[in-house]
């Protein structure tokens, strides 16, 4: 009999993904599935291993994808299968989630559970809009009411009366629909209606909008604002004070739509969150290997006729020594031989594994490569070159005319199908920049119709070098930055630069 597993309830905090609890991420690393709501970042669903099952709950305020009484069925079900269970939730399990509810129901069916507290958007979202929730003199408590089932009916509740006439902070979470509603009834039952307000829509992330004002007026500057739920309502005196941090790193407010290989994309993403952008993967690239097939094999066996191996990307190059060691060679089959490579990520790349190139063209692009080489070379030469099934010929082409002997090896292909999904193709108009990293990325987002130009026409676009942005140019739209440097670092560089001359 399968022994039953263990189901963790998880506040994955007010939306910032970087404000989960170090156990709830080490949770999401460690589960076989994982319930998640709309209010938790997508972000973390990344933290979770290649097998989780990943089941979406849904739970923002109008459209809730699943009655709760399914949901609480579903982890009593997952559990019983022996798994590991990750139940995310917006904020804090116990505010306002519904956690209660679903440890009821594990307890009933005797299933083994824990609860993993979240920072809750009662107090972070205030936090990020430079509201302190209380301040020495000012406000000495604060009381949390969700907004969200206040009225039924055109009516308040019974106890709004003596929550209306509390001292302190007064928070309404999940109440934008009920705004008019509740400032009418604040009034009524005593609060001035110079009393401080403010609104705070997306609270801790890159779109948040801050609206400030009195009780008299928050509700037509909120309009004015265009404020969207998830949105907290703050009403007394703090919201009148303005604690919003004075640091700022380089990207800080940016938001960027990044695309490539699932490895480009996470160290991109890792080196652009660290100057403080909110970065959106719209797509990545599925990577297929052929470093195990007869002709990759055949050229492992045949090292030492190649005098040159010729590497265009920093993929080719994690490929070729892959496949290298599994073949059963290693580093001193390679004691003869030289290297050329395009662009600095993959010399960098070269490097990493312990080797120097011999050649790297001043220009990143192919023709340059070639004609480099050829000053190089000799028609005693025999050269290697293992790539993308979506090479550049021109350096073929240049080592026919002159005659130089090669072996053109198909080492690795990138998928050119995927698609950006309707909720990111809707998130482009948000953005600042969009980056490609390959042809194929731009072949890719071009892929998916005649409209594709449009998407692109509002935001700034970031290409590697050059031969992506000659691919891009193909599809008649200029980039607006190649990095200097072909890599990574490179391409934030060039962000950076761009972002701080526009901001000041």
């Amino acid at each position: 009999m399968k022994e039953t597993g263990v189901v963790s309830l998880i506040g994955a905090g007010p939306g910032d993904p970087d404000l989960i609890t170090k156990k709830g991420i080490k949770r999401l690393k460690t589960c076989d599935a994982v319930v998640y709501d709309s209010l938790a970042s997508d972000l973390l669903l990344e933290q979770v291993p290649s097998h989780c099952r990943k089941i979406y709950a849904g739970k923002r305020a109008g459209v809730h994808s699943m009655k709760q009484e399914e949901i609480n069925q579903l982890l009593i079900q997952l559990a019983m299968e022996g798994l590991l269970v990750v139940r995310l939730k917006g904020g804090d399990p116990f505010v306002f989630g519904r956690g209660g509810e679903e440890v009821q129901a594990l307890k009933n069916a005797g299933i083994p559970y824990e609860v993993v507290s979240g920072v809750t958007s009662a107090v972070a979202a205030l936090a990020s809009a430079g509201i302190p929730i209380t301040h020495r003199a000012v406000s000495r408590s604060f009381h949390v009411m969700t907004g969200h089932t206040l009225a039924k009916d055109g009516v308040l509740p019974p106890d709004f009366e003596t929550f209306a006439r509390l001292s302190g902070t007064l928070v309404f979470l999940m109440g934008l629909g009920t705004l008019p509603l509740i400032v009418k009834g604040l009034i009524e039952q005593g609060k001035l209606k110079e009393t401080p307000a403010a609104v705070i829509s997306n609270g801790t992330l890159p779109d948040q909008k801050i609206v400030r004002g009195m009780l008299s007026n928050i509700q037509k500057e909120t309009l004015k604002a265009g404020i969207v739920s998830p949105a907290i309502i703050v009403v007394g005196a703090v919201a009148a004070l303005d604690f919003s941090s004075t640091h700022m790193d380089p990207l800080t407010g940016c938001q960027i739509g990044i695309t490539g290989t699932g490895h480009f994309v996470r160290t991109l993403r890792e080196q652009l969150e660290e100057c403080g952008a909110a970065v959106k993967c719209l797509f990545t690239l599925s990577f297929q290997s052929y470093r195990s097939l007869a002709a990759m094999k055949t050229a492992y066996g045949n090292l030492s006729k190649y005098s040159w191996i010729v590497l265009t990307s920093a993929n080719g190059v994690r490929e070729f020594f892959h496949g290298l060691l599994e073949c059963g060679y290693d580093f001193r089959s390679l004691g003869g031989v030289k290297f050329a490579v395009i662009g600095t990520g993959t010399e960098k790349q070269l490097y990493h594994y312990g080797f120097r190139a011999d050649y790297v063209p001043d220009h990143y692009q192919v023709k340059d490569l070639a004609k480099g080489l050829c000053d190089r070379i000799t028609k005693k030469d025999y050269l290697l070159i293992p790539r993308s099934s979506g090479g550049s010929i021109e350096l073929n082409e240049t080592l026919d005319q002159k005659g130089i002997p090669y072996d053109d090896i198909i080492l690795y292909d990138v998928n050119p199908e995927a698609k950006v999904s309707g909720e990111n193709r809707k998130d482009l108009s948000k953005l600042d920049y969009v980056t490609f990293a390959s042809a194929s990325g731009v072949e890719a987002f071009f892929s998916q119709g005649e409209d594709s130009r449009m998407k692109l026409s509002n935001v700034k676009v970031v290409c590697i070098g050059a031969i992506t942005a000659n691919a891009l140019k193909r599809h008649g739209r200029e980039a607006d930055i190649i990095a200097s440097e072909s890599s990574i670092s490179g391409m934030v560089d060039a962000i950076c630069l761009d972002f701080n001359r526009e901001r000041n």
